[in-house]
């Protein structure tokens, strides 16, 4: 599944907006406040919903009346996504959209939609359509040559106003766009990482298939891979060694009270250094590589400000691993304040965020700025074009 367009209504700074021909790997620059951070809440506020409902996925927010837009708290909230979906051996275009409002003072999903077209012609039809907790959803969806009065409906009550429909619906294979959609979403990582919490022994049971949004379990995650993937571990070590000079080996080891530590070998030195003591910028690194060399990959990332505790050198080889992961098939967006970073980065892929006069933020595109693609096309350099004040109202200072 690839993301290709978001609008967003009435999400905090974004009253009005939409971002249109999202590529693979996307960057996002903008001033403290203008909203990069809630454009990537978006995706963890959707993977809220799903996980437990609308409404806890609003207080955990501080509310409704914090997460609608300042002065619209009598309005919906509108987020809607249009993503790449391969169904029936065709790669369709399908439209994900939920509205939700305060009825009688509490959260309520006054509409959700999942559509698409069944052929070149016409419009989209909607498989799922529900309305406070009640609709429908098509099950027989990969029968596109019938008439619609043909197609079979399922009326469902979901018991409950702020239940997403492809919670329930989704875990049901005869629902197919809503199953894919809910795996989908499920498997969306939206990074929350921190050194704090990725450092120390840590127990050896626990979460370790795949890397936690704060990165707690790395250990876990790499001893899995040694032993179970050594190929993407032995790639990942290379990819280190690479990057960060100096390093020679990573083990994940037991303790004597049966818990999990990293220990980085040193070229410099005999003896290893466990992970609490090596760099901010090592450990992260490592973090990142086992993320980005995951054998079962998530369909979508979302990282912020990758930057910190990186010296400024490797910033070009991250972004190069970004793009690499996303040309094998995933997604990724990432929002950064680095020109390092940036330079790395090409025209198609760059968005910036800025505070319109009203107080709300709106996204422009660095390829619809003629005097930026054609410095650009004449070999500048974007992070070098951003420090110079191309962006419009957005400069890294």
């Amino acid at each position: 599944m690839k993301i290709e367009s978001i609008s967003l209504h009435n999400f905090k700074v974004f009253q009005n907006i939409e971002i249109r021909d999202i590529p693979p790997f996307a960057v996002f620059v903008g001033a403290n406040g203008a909203g990069k951070s809630t454009l990537f809440d978006v995706f963890g506020f959707l993977k809220d919903c799903l996980t437990y409902n609308v409404t806890r996925a609003l207080q955990v927010r501080g509310g409704f009346h914090e997460v609608v837009s300042r002065g619209h708290r009598n309005e919906s909230i509108a987020i809607e996504i249009q993503y790449r979906l391969p169904i029936n051996d065709k790669n369709r275009l399908v439209t994900y959209r939920i509205e939700i409002a305060l009825i009688n003072n509490r959260p309520a999903i006054v509409r959700e939609l999942l559509r698409y077209k069944r052929s070149s012609y016409g419009s989209p039809y909607h498989f799922l359509d529900f309305s406070h907790g009640r609709g429908y959803a098509i099950t027989n969806e990969e029968d596109f040559d019938k008439p619609d009065e043909k197609l079979d409906r399922e009326e469902q009550d979901l018991g409950a106003q702020d239940i997403l429909a492809i919670k329930g619906l989704g875990q049901f294979q005869k629902f197919k766009a809503a199953n894919a959609l809910r795996q989908t979403i499920e498997n969306w990582h939206v990074s929350d990482f921190h050194i704090s919490a990725a450092r120390g022994a840590k127990d050896a049971i626990g979460e370790y298939e795949h890397l936690s949004a704060s990165g707690d379990n790395l250990q876990r995650v790499a001893k899995n891979l040694l032993e179970n993937h050594r190929d993407v571990y032995d790639a990942i070590v290379a990819a280190m060694k690479r990057r960060v000079p100096g390093v020679t080996d990573i083990t994940p080891e037991e303790t004597v009270d049966g818990r999990l530590v990293l220990q980085f070998g040193n070229a410099s030195f005999k003896d290893p250094f466990i992970d609490r003591y090596v760099s901010d910028g090592t450990l992260k690194m490592f973090a990142y590589l086992v993320l980005l060399y995951d054998p079962r990959p998530h369909p979508f990332l979302c990282v912020e400000e990758p930057e910190n505790q990186l010296y400024p050198l490797l910033l070009g080889e991250l972004a190069e691993e970004f793009r690499l992961y996303a040309e094998k098939g995933g997604q990724v967006m990432v929002s950064s304040h680095s020109p390092d970073f940036l330079n790395a980065v090409e025209l198609d892929e760059v968005f910036w965020l800025e505070k319109g006069e009203n107080g709300f933020t709106r996204i422009l595109r660095a390829r619809d700025n003629a005097q930026i693609a054609a410095y650009m096309k004449d070999g500048d350099r974007m992070g070098e074009l951003w420090k110079q004040g191309f962006f419009g109202k957005v400069a890294p200072r």
